[in-house]
């Protein structure tokens, strides 16, 4: 499958699953893209103190915080980014899933778990470098997809847990 797609099907899961499957694809998504270690490799000079403490704890609480806590928790660190263009890549990963999240409590639209779900495949993709022809060629990305396929479309999957290979996209409506 190539990432065209990869991302026409995502964007097709999101658009078909149930209320309850899309936010529990988004806590998980979120959480996983908001995990510590992505945060080890900024360095010092990157975001200042201030910053860095709310980048954490935003992080760490990213379930509990409401869209408000959010939006202040990512004033602070936007207004404590120190570098023009070299973020750290795992901060990066961090901010945007966290930006993504406070949209989507604010305003429940299924776009921002799209862009989480992107956010998750190319965090994979940052560790093992997917073919674009071929996305789903390492196990890693592989299973990521499935994961994805898993939460939030449980008829992918036939009996005895057996994946059921995707079904073209045949409508590919803006997400609201």
């Amino acid at each position: 499958m190539d990432y065209s797609q990869l991302e026409a099907d995502v964007l097709r899961l999101i658009v078909g699953a149930t209320e309850s499957r899309v936010r529990a694809f988004g806590e998980q998504t979120v959480t996983r893209l908001v995990r510590p270690e992505l945060l080890r490799g900024a360095a010092e000079d990157e975001l200042t103190e201030e910053a860095r403490a709310a980048l954490t704890t935003a992080c760490a609480n990213v379930l509990a915080l409401s869209a408000a806590e959010l939006h202040d928790a990512l004033a602070t660190i936007y207004e404590g980014i120190l570098v023009d263009d070299d973020l750290d890549a795992g901060v990066r990963t961090a901010v945007s899933a966290l930006a993504h999240w406070k949209s989507y409590l604010e305003q429940n639209r299924r776009g921002e778990l799209y862009e989480l779900a992107i956010r998750s495949l190319d965090d994979v993709d940052h560790q093992v470098s997917a073919d674009l022809d071929d996305f789903l060629a390492t196990p890693e990305m592989a299973a990521e997809y499935e994961r994805i396929r898993r939460l939030l479309d449980p008829d992918a999957y036939g009996a005895g847990g057996t994946p059921v290979a995707p079904q073209s996209p045949t409508r590919t409506s803006p997400l609201s």
